[in-house]
């Protein structure tokens, strides 16, 4: 499994903490975002993310702001992305069972680090339900 990850200056600490996460699960990462605290622009940080996904050079992504809207914004605008913003485990387990989210959109400023990485093991763990929820999935872009 291939992870692309993107982060603004709020979601550094986080996105060390997951990137630790996801080597010691032996997941291959492609890191777009910050690793400082200066002040940035999250899109140019979660494009490239959205695009990995798009493009199958990665097979989901994680993207980090301080309120995870703006990321999760961004990243929706590309056709093929299912962002979820979610901010419980139980939200990410219903966005990929229900709605094959692609991409998981943390809020930095509102969930606590430990939170957080349960949220994504949560996220990489659950699988799409298919059935019902296909159909569904399938009305999501815009034609």
């Amino acid at each position: 499994m291939k992870i692309a990850i993107g982060n603004d200056h709020a979601g550094t600490e986080y996105k060390l903490a997951i990137l630790g996460l996801l080597r010691s699960m032996d997941i291959e990462v492609i890191n777009h975002g910050t690793d400082g605290t200066d002040s940035v622009d999250y899109p140019d940080f979660v494009h490239p993310v959205a695009s990995d996904v798009e493009n199958g050079k990665a097979d989901f992504g994680i993207i980090i702001c301080g309120s995870g809207n703006g990321a999760s914004m961004t990243v929706n605008k590309h056709q093929k992305i299912r962002a979820a913003l979610c901010w419980t485990k139980e939200i990410v387990q219903l966005a990929r069972e229900h709605n094959d989210a692609n991409i998981l959109s943390l809020p930095a400023r509102f969930i606590a680090l430990p939170q957080a990485l349960e949220m994504v093991n949560t996220f990489l763990k659950t699988k799409f339900e298919g059935g019902r929820h296909e159909r569904r999935v399938e009305k999501i872009p815009c034609q």
